[in-house]
C-alpha cells in the first residue's frame, strides 16, 4: 500500500488522467490500423510491385522517424548497432513484411494475417538455438498452434496458392528468428532501432526489387498511392508510435496483445470491404494457431 501511495505523489494527475485515454486510444490504434495494413497492402499492390512497394513505405517512413528523432537530439547508432539494425530490419521488415507482400498477390489479406500469427510458435523453436527449451506448457501450445498451420493450409485460401503459402511461413520464420536474435545483440536504442531497421530493410527491399524484375509503376492509380500513403503514415509511423507507448506504459502482455486482435480484425476487414472469401478450415486454422499463440504467450508471461 505504501508504494502505491508513493506511486500516487510523484506521478502529477494530468500525467494519469492522460494515460486513462491514451493507453485506450493506442490499443486501438494498434488493433485497427495493423489488423488493416494487410488489407492496405493488397490495395497498394495494384499498381505497386510487393518488394518496391515495400521499399519505399520504410525508406520514406525510416527518414521521416530519423529526421524527427536526429532533431530532438538522440543519438547516432553506433556502426556494430547499424550492422545489427541492418541484419534484425533484413530479416523483420524484407523478410518478414517482404514476403507478405509478395504472398498477397495470390493469398487473401485475411488469410495472410492468420498466417503471420503464427509468428511465436516459430519464435518459440528458434528460443531452444540459445538453450530456451520451451516449457511442457509451452510445447502443447506448440504442438496446438503448428496444427493450426497444418489447418490453415487444407484450406482454400492457401491450398490453392503453394507460392503464397510457402511465403507466408518463411516470413514468420524470419520474423521470430530476427526478434530472438536480436533480443542478444547490441541495438540502436528506443525509437532509434526502429528507423534504423526502416532505412536497412529499404535497401535490401530495394535489392530484392531489382533482382526481381520491378520497376516503378508508370501510371499508379490514385487508390493504390494512398494506400501506400497510408502504411507510411499509419501502419509505419502512428501505429508503432503507440505499440512503443503502450509497451512502456501497460504490462507486456496487454501490449503484445495484438498479436490475437490483428488476425480476426484483418479477416472482418477483408470480407467487409473486399469482400475476401473466408472458409471453415480457413476459420477454424487461426482459431487453433490463435489458442495455441495464447498458450505460449501466458506461459511466458508467468514464468517471467
Amino acid at each position: 500500500m505504501s508504494d502505491a501511495v508513493c506511486t500516487e505523489k510523484k506521478v502529477p494527475a494530468t500525467t494519469l488522467t492522460a494515460a486513462r485515454w491514451l493507453v485506450p486510444l493506442s490499443l486501438m490504434s494498434m488493433y485497427l490500423i495493423w489488423g488493416s495494413t494487410y488489407l492496405g497492402i493488397r490495395y497498394a499492390l495494384v499498381s505497386y510491385p510487393p518488394f518496391l512497394m515495400a521499399a519505399i513505405r520504410f525508406a520514406i517512413a525510416g527518414v521521416l522517424m530519423f529526421t524527427v528523432l536526429r532533431v530532438r537530439g538522440v543519438a547516432l547508432p553506433t556502426p556494430r548497432q547499424w550492422r545489427n539494425a541492418a541484419i534484425v530490419g533484413t530479416l523483420l521488415l524484407a523478410g518478414g513484411n517482404g514476403l507478405v507482400c509478395f504472398a498477397e498477390q495470390s493469398v487473401s489479406s485475411g488469410i495472410a494475417a492468420v498466417a503471420v500469427a503464427s509468428m511465436p510458435l516459430f519464435a518459440a523453436v528458434f528460443g531452444g538455438l540459445y538453450r530456451e527449451w520451451p516449457t511442457r506448457g509451452e510445447t502443447v501450445g506448440l504442438l496446438l498452434g503448428f496444427i493450426g498451420v497444418v489447418v490453415l493450409n487444407l484450406g482454400a485460401g492457401l491450398s490453392g496458392s503453394p507460392i503464397g503459402a510457402i511465403a507466408l511461413i518463411c516470413a514468420a520464420m524470419a520474423w521470430a528468428f530476427g526478434s530472438v536474435w536480436s533480443k542478444r545483440q547490441d541495438m540502436p536504442a528506443g525509437p532509434m532501432n526502429t528507423a534504423a531497421q526502416m532505412l536497412c530493410a529499404s535497401v535490401s527491399l530495394a535489392i530484392l526489387a531489382m533482382l526481381h524484375g520491378e520497376r516503378f509503376p508508370a501510371h499508379p492509380q490514385l487508390g493504390a498511392t494512398l494506400a501506400l500513403g497510408y502504411l507510411i503514415v499509419f501502419g509505419s509511423i502512428i501505429a508503432f508510435s503507440a505499440y512503443l507507448y503502450v509497451l512502456k506504459t501497460v504490462r507486456p502482455a496487454l501490449a503484445t496483445s495484438y498479436a490475437y486482435v490483428n488476425p480476426p480484425v484483418a479477416v472482418l476487414f477483408g470480407v467487409a470491404i473486399a469482400g475476401e472469401h473466408v472458409g471453415t478450415f480457413d476459420l477454424a486454422g487461426m482459431a487453433i494457431i490463435l489458442v495455441g499463440v495464447g498458450i505460449i504467450t501466458m506461459m511466458r508471461t508467468r514464468k517471467a
